[in-house]
């Protein structure tokens, strides 16, 4: 029976190495993963366990660290693990988009942008800053908090921007549990700091709102009109 087993997890890394994750479903996929904290019992059953409790791969991993050491059979480094991936995948996007990146497109800041997002379940404000080539800068994260709780300080932001000599700046935030759609809140936010930042000749190019793989892009909305 454990040669069998063994010969089973075996089967399952190969045929990863082989074609990745292409044809396995999400408890496969769970399957996987929890051999590496669960390395002698069987993990089909929790991770099939998983997704009924979260509903879908996504939901394991959006899940809290409290939430799933509640589940029987998860312990605390197998928590750890499934927290880590999207933590893990952020980072690996980060990382490919390096500075010089040039963002003068609303399609380009919202695909860059998304990644910043990945795995992130608080809300939170990134700042880009750009050259006169519109080439970036850096990405800097200004504030993050429980939903609806991010401060929004333009001050902050515009020192910011002024610190990296900033031409143009890009504002983005999440909505982690809603649509990408601005609140009025978000409206005079935007607003507020347009006018600012003319002030200190530093062109707001866009605000863009992500919410999980949808963005909104205030700009192309007619919120204001540089684009």
């Amino acid at each position: 029976m454990e040669h069998n087993h063994y010969g089973h997890r075996q089967r399952l890394k190969d045929r990863f190495l082989q074609t990745g994750f292409t044809g396995f479903d999400a408890h496969g996929i769970l399957e996987l993963l929890l051999f590496y904290s669960i390395p002698q019992k069987d993990t089909n059953d929790l991770a099939h366990e998983l997704v009924n409790r979260f509903g879908s791969l996504s939901g394991v991993f959006d899940a809290s660290y409290e939430d799933l050491v509640k589940v029987k059979g998860v312990s605390a480094n197998s928590a750890t693990l499934i927290k880590m991936i999207p933590q893990l995948a952020n980072a690996y996007l980060n990382d490919r988009n390096d500075p010089g990146l040039v963002l003068d497109s609303a399609e380009k800041a919202g695909a860059f942008l998304l990644s910043k997002y990945v795995g992130v379940t608080n809300e939170r404000i990134y700042l880009l800053c750009l050259d006169n080539k519109l080439k970036l800068l850096n990405c800097t994260l200004m504030g993050e908090g429980s939903l609806n709780k991010v401060g929004f300080h333009p001050r902050r932001i515009l020192e910011q921007a002024l610190q990296c000599s900033a031409s143009a700046i890009i504002l983005s935030h999440n909505h982690p549990h809603g649509t990408a759609l601005p609140s009025e809140a978000d409206i005079l936010m935007t607003r507020q700091l347009y006018d600012m930042a003319q002030i200190l000749e530093i062109t707001l190019r866009d605000h863009i709102i992500v919410a999980g793989d949808d963005f909104v892009s205030l700009a192309q909305s007619g919120i204001f009109t540089e684009v």
